[in-house]
């Protein structure tokens, strides 16, 4: 480095302050609201029943949307990284759409689609499905929303390591289920788990599409950042702030897996290169 040492001490001054200004400050504040009414106001906030069906709606949510974006994630990159076929460019910008549109445009897309007076509306309705201003909505506007980052993961990673290995694998006898779970798996894991941190981090977070498909019903089909907003509006700051902290801690705990995976992952290429 040629830079004279005030030019460096500049730069880690701005870096520094521009982190405290728009990351630890917010933190801060967001922490001081949720307890300014004290310790029990702040757990009264969150075990309101509205709080705790939002939490819970939250994590059923997640749980549904993440394993759905890993099976896909894989069979995506397995496919795009090991095949040429016809269409393998529009499935990678398919792939990609979720980061071009505007969360609030794919869920109006989904109200098109599934509400009362979209495309498929009056047929659900014949049928007493509801998709719109109910879980599966919520579910299926998170899915859309997130199902880009394990993909998106995994397919540079598997196109760089190339096919020798399952190349090896088969012509030593190994079925398709071994080769994947001995072969390809352990090959990928640390972009698999990133992928999947980065996803349920998503999943938990989202607000725009999920705005437009819930209906804003209190206890029904509030996520928390939906009744984040509700309880905003209606000037329960303290209450809004608790439910906020734990939507804080929720990413606070996504960057410290996501730091543990790449010290894992830098440590585990390091040890194969030495090997």
């Amino acid at each position: 480095m040629t830079e004279p040492a005030w030019v460096r001490w500049l730069l880690i001054g701005v870096s520094v302050a521009f982190l405290g200004l728009f990351l630890i400050v917010p933190l801060v504040a967001v922490f001081s609201e949720a307890l300014r009414g004290g310790v029990g106001a702040y757990f009264t906030s969150l075990i309101d029943p509205a709080a705790l069906s939002a939490i819970r709606l939250t994590l059923l949510v997640t749980a549904i949307a993440v394993p759905a974006n890993l099976a896909f994630g894989l069979a995506a990159a397995w496919l795009i990284a090991r095949f040429d076929f016809v269409g393998r460019s529009v499935l990678l910008t398919l792939i990609d759409l979720p980061f071009a549109v505007s969360p609030v445009i794919s869920g109006l897309i989904y109200v098109l689609l599934f509400g009362l007076q979209g495309w498929l509306g009056p047929w659900l309705s014949a049928h007493n499905v509801q998709i719109i201003f109910a879980v599966p909505g919520i579910v299926l506007a998170t899915v859309f929303v997130t199902f880009p980052y394990v993909a998106r993961e995994l397919i540079p990673l598997m196109q760089e390591q190339g096919s020798e290995d399952e190349q090896a694998a088969l012509s030593l006898g190994a079925s398709g289920w071994q080769i994947f779970r001995r072969v390809t798996l352990p090959n990928v894991k640390w972009a698999l788990l990133y992928g999947v941190i980065l996803c349920n981090a998503r999943a938990m977070g989202e607000f725009g599409a999920v705005s437009v498909v819930s209906g804003h019903i209190r206890g029904e089909t509030n996520t928390m950042p939906l009744h984040v907003e509700i309880l905003y509006n209606e000037y329960n700051f303290v209450a809004a702030f608790a439910v906020a902290s734990l939507l804080a801690l929720l990413a606070l705990a996504t960057l410290g897996a996501k730091s543990l995976v790449e010290r894992f992952s830098g440590a585990g290429q390091r040890g194969g290169g030495a090997a």
